[in-house]
């Protein structure tokens, strides 16, 4: 009954594809807790007295149920004005989020454009949901724009959904935001742009690098809340046509148990961080900086210039060995393969929070350099 199961495994183990859970151990290069946020004792002193105060600690039930607590609507109406939108809505996570986003909003005869390199969720979600669905290279708002072209050209008459991640999670460079919602204008197109890794880093006051378009008719925005905020959840900010539109016809939104209140609570409070403390953005900054001229100098690698600093190994057996040699030097690193990155692009992920100090940063870059040099002997 099994066999199919274990045959699969084995090929996975056979390409040094097998993935096996493991702890985190060793100093933290590899979360997405950007603003060191996850363990705040602000966050954890809002959630405590928010418990205290009979704040249950779950919602029991689907929002339009009885889970809808104030919490939520606390939290929606503080994003919504934060991120520049004229609504918000909170889901459990950003996975289910932007599934929900494209099996709900894209209709049967649209048309949604991929970047090719968006996050998994929105491939799952855009093939998932109605509309026909296509890929376009790589930040190539040229190549959108061609897409879009030829499918009118091929009788296409719905709308065009253009979908695009601002920081991309594994190669740590930008979306060229500007040109896509040129693009979308142009053919009165939507913009969906998931700002997971930009969410509290980019943008005045940490609201993301799609902060200019907030608050426009065709573009939708996901905050993310367990990275950066270091909280769980996400937001999806649009106007309040869209957020209605969700709300009624959103089966990932009307089916689910609601998300935990005191989730809503330790995001809120994370919003109130980003305007209280700017500096946690600007040390960050610094180790960017700090991080991008010692992979230069030490590696001979060119940095992404973001805090997700991609080191393109190539082959998953060595990317995988390069990683456990700096695991074993107290570095907590991860190696990323294929299907999660292009075939033949396997690398270690490095990302900088501020969990890490500069000493952390140069102690790991020079354990880099000498493995790295090893295992290419």
């Amino acid at each position: 009954m099994l066999e199919r199961y274990e045959t699969s495994l084995r090929g996975l183990a056979r390409r040094n594809r097998l993935r096996r859970l493991g702890g985190p151990d060793g100093i933290d290069f590899a979360s997405n807790d950007y603003l060191g946020l996850a363990r705040s004792k602000r966050i954890a002193d809002a959630v405590a007295l928010a418990l205290a105060s009979g704040t249950p600690v779950g919602a029991a039930g689907s929002r339009l149920l009885r889970g809808n607590d104030p919490e939520h609507e606390a939290l929606e109406a503080k994003a919504a004005h934060f991120f520049g939108a004229e609504r918000a809505l909170f889901f459990g996570g950003g996975y289910v989020a932007n599934f929900a986003v494209l099996t709900t909003l894209p209709q049967k005869g649209d048309l949604i454009v991929l970047d090719e390199r968006v996050h998994a969720s929105a491939h799952e979600g855009a093939r998932a949901g109605r509309a026909e669905v296509t890929e376009a290279a790589h930040n190539d708002a040229d190549a959108v724009d061609d897409a879009i072209r030829t499918w009118r050209a091929r009788g296409g008459a719905g709308r065009a959904w253009i979908v695009a991640e601002s920081l991309y999670s594994m190669d740590g460079d930008c979306a060229p935001l500007v040109d896509l919602i040129a693009v979308a204008d142009h053919h009165e197109a939507f913009l969906f742009v998931d700002e997971a890794h930009a969410t509290g880093v980019y943008g005045p006051g940490g609201r993301g690098l799609a902060h200019d378009l907030e608050g426009r008719d065709n573009v939708v925005v996901l905050h993310t809340c367990g990275k950066a905020l270091g909280a769980s959840g996400a937001l999806v900010t649009a106007s309040a046509v869209i957020r209605d539109y969700l709300v009624n016809r959103c089966r990932p939104f009307i089916y689910a148990t609601a998300p935990s209140p005191l989730m809503a609570v330790a995001a809120s409070e994370a919003l109130d961080i980003l305007r209280d403390e700017p500096r946690r953005r600007e040390r960050l900054a610094g180790l960017v900086a700090f991080a991008s001229e010692a992979l230069d100098a030490r590696c001979g690698l060119e940095s992404s210039g973001s805090q997700i600093l991609p080191v393109i190994v190539g082959d998953n057996r060595r990317t995988m060995a390069l990683a456990s040699a700096l695991q074993g030097r107290r570095f907590d690193v991860r190696g990323i393969r294929p299907p999660t990155v292009p075939d033949g692009a396997a690398r270690l992920r490095i990302s900088l929070t501020l969990n890490v100090g500069e000493t952390d940063i140069s102690d790991m870059i020079d354990a880099l350099a000498e493995e790295w040099e090893r295992i290419k002997a």
